[in-house]
């Protein structure tokens, strides 16, 4: 297919937040998290843009991405950028700061002094602790105003007679007054450091981290007033976008009819609609998680739960959840886990009987071994699921024999092995049982709350009771916002898609 100029605007855009800050979370490595534009106008021509207005649509759409990742993240925060030492950016980055500080020695060890490469370094170390301060300093603002004024340092300079060991004190004094405990160790050691270049080097990486501490301390403190504003601010700036881009949400509008068809139409293809599998028509309580009739609510949350088996090779991502794309496939990694955990669980309890399954310190260690041998199942299920088998058959042994129970015999296991590595197939009965159930108690969640759901918990996955209630605080939350923030644009898409007759409601209500 060949490259439009829709195609390079979608490789532009994909990489707008690239050098954002990354949230961090334990144990998450850091990805990209990308919101890009990729859409086709009504007449079936890429829309066209400008150099300028590209340049303003990613920088809109990095300002946005960034105020999303904060209010959805709680545990946002600003690090320091650590290039890996052997790469060609570290080694890049590493020649280029030496070069600068190099440069420097040299030119204050000229006769006379060259100051150029110093005043730019003093220029830049005022502005960082003016950051530093709280508006409410204006005393210390003026002062720090009038000791490093750049036009004074300048007439300095030009009469050889900058004291450069004189001003690193003065901002010594600055920097052991405005940092947080935390970092007076390390101004203290700047303070032993004679070398007037190895000063200035070691105040300005420590400037840095301050500056990065100020940073996530203004996030926290003001994220209470940003979660207050947010849906109005995500609103506004994305219709800005919309009114520079009337075809933003095509591919929104193709998620939301596929949803529509999935809950309206008998299909066999789709894991929660009415018509699914005889497996999933079989669940018990099914009425309870089907009973709502359709509705513009009831298809946007089937489009939500369409979200966690979505292929990324075949379909185009709504734009209205772009900035979520990554986060969403984590829950969708998430939600493939905790089939197999709950598959391996399930089946272990059948061999082994209730009395090892009673206790937590057994279960939470056939958990941890699940989790640990099945890390590369998509890639490689069947090996995962040989060594899980082998494993999981030598902890019920060694269970049934602490407790003075006889142990399996060699038929039982030789059943259980071959039951365990079973879940490996993707048409494996037991795993589709539980991955169907683990879809529907998510439906659920959408539909009656948090709340209500955890009082009503799907037998079959007791066992897997906190990790699949961290899952659906996390999916429902994320879909909530989603919802508050895109749902007079949802509610317009649906008011097509859905027949007057069929709609039970006039408008997308909050979840």
């Amino acid at each position: 297919m060949p490259k439009t100029e829709e195609t390079v605007l979608q490789n532009d855009l994909s990489e707008v937040e690239s050098g954002a800050p990354e949230p961090k979370t334990p144990g998450q490595s850091p990805k990209s998290r990308s919101f890009c534009l990729d859409d086709q106008s009504p007449e079936g021509r890429p829309d066209a843009f400008s150099v300028t207005e590209l340049i303003e649509t990613v920088n809109e759409v990095s300002r946005l991405s960034i105020a999303h990742e904060i209010i959805v993240n709680e545990d946002f925060y600003v690090e320091e950028t650590i290039l890996p030492p052997n790469s060609v950016e570290g080694t890049f980055a590493e020649t280029m700061r030496n070069a600068f500080w190099t440069h420097l020695k040299e030119q204050l060890l000229s006769t006379p002094p060259d100051f150029t490469c110093a005043l730019r370094l003093l220029k830049e170390i005022k502005e960082i602790l003016l950051s530093l301060l709280l508006p409410r300093q204006s005393r210390l603002r003026n002062e720090i105003e009038a000791a490093l004024d750049t036009d004074l340092l300048k007439q300095e300079a030009e009469h050889g007679a900058l004291d450069v060991p004189r001003l690193s004190n003065y901002i010594l004094n600055l920097m052991a007054l405005l940092c947080a405990p935390v970092r007076d160790e390390a101004v203290q050691k700047l303070e032993t450091i004679t070398d007037p270049v190895r000063l200035l080097r070691g105040i300005f990486r420590v400037l840095g981290l301050m500056k990065m501490g100020m940073a996530n301390y203004t996030i926290k403190s003001f994220r209470p007033y940003q979660q207050e504003h947010s849906i109005q601010h995500e609103q506004a700036k994305f219709q800005e976008l919309l009114d520079k881009r009337p075809s933003l949400l095509s591919y929104t509008t193709k998620w939301l009819t596929k949803a529509a068809t999935d809950i309206t139409m008998l299909c066999p293809s789709s894991p929660y609609s009415p018509g699914s599998s005889c497996t999933a028509c079989s669940l018990p309580n099914r009425a309870a998680y089907d009973s709502e009739p359709p509705s513009p609510t009831t298809v946007l949350y089937q489009g939500y739960l369409n979200l966690l088996c979505w292929d990324p090779e075949n379909e185009e991502f709504p734009e209205t959840l772009l900035m979520d794309r990554i986060r969403l496939q984590e829950m969708a990694f998430q939600l493939h886990q905790l089939t197999i955990l709950d598959s391996v669980l399930l089946v272990a309890r059948s061999f082994s009987g209730g009395v090892l399954f009673s206790s937590p310190e057994f279960v939470d260690r056939l958990k941890c071994i699940t989790k640990a041998l099945t890390e590369e199942f998509i890639s490689r299920p069947e090996e995962a699921m040989l060594s899980v088998s082998e494993q999981v058959s030598q902890e019920i042994h060694q269970g049934l024999k602490d407790v003075g129970l006889t142990a399996l015999s060699s038929e039982n296991t030789a059943s259980l092995l071959g039951q365990l590595q079973d879940i490996a197939k993707k048409v494996n009965c037991i795993r589709s049982v539980v991955d169907q159930r683990i879809r529907l108690f998510l439906k659920f969640c959408l539909l009656h709350g948090m709340k209500e759901s955890l009082l009503h918990f799907p037998r079959g996955l007791i066992l897997i009771e906190r990790e699949l209630a961290e899952l659906g605080w996390m999916f429902v939350s994320l879909m909530h916002h989603n919802q508050q923030v895109f749902s007079p644009y949802y509610a317009g898409i649906l008011k097509s898609i859905i027949p007057p007759a069929q709609a039970q409601e006039t408008d997308v209500e909050p979840i």
